[in-house]
């Protein structure tokens, strides 16, 4: 049986909530995003959820070029 296994490399955008929770989000994946109260839960939160996201969904070829943080007055 031939392993049909890819090995992708994902950006992952960290970003934390104003009650303190660590939120990442891959942009690369639709609605591919988890939360933790801390980085050590963060981590595999984010692997698994990539799993699952790529069971049911294509990957959305993006090249990362930077990060910018932009203030708006609204």
């Amino acid at each position: 049986m031939k392993d049909s296994s890819k090995t992708y490399n994902f950006i992952v955008l960290i970003e934390q909530d104003e009650d303190g929770y660590y939120v990442a989000t891959v942009p690369a994946l639709k609605s591919c995003y988890t939360q933790a109260k801390t980085l050590a839960e963060l981590y595999p939160r984010i692997k698994e959820v990539i799993e699952l996201c790529l069971e049911e969904e294509k990957v959305t070829p993006m090249k990362f070029i930077g990060v910018q943080q932009l203030e708006v007055v609204a």
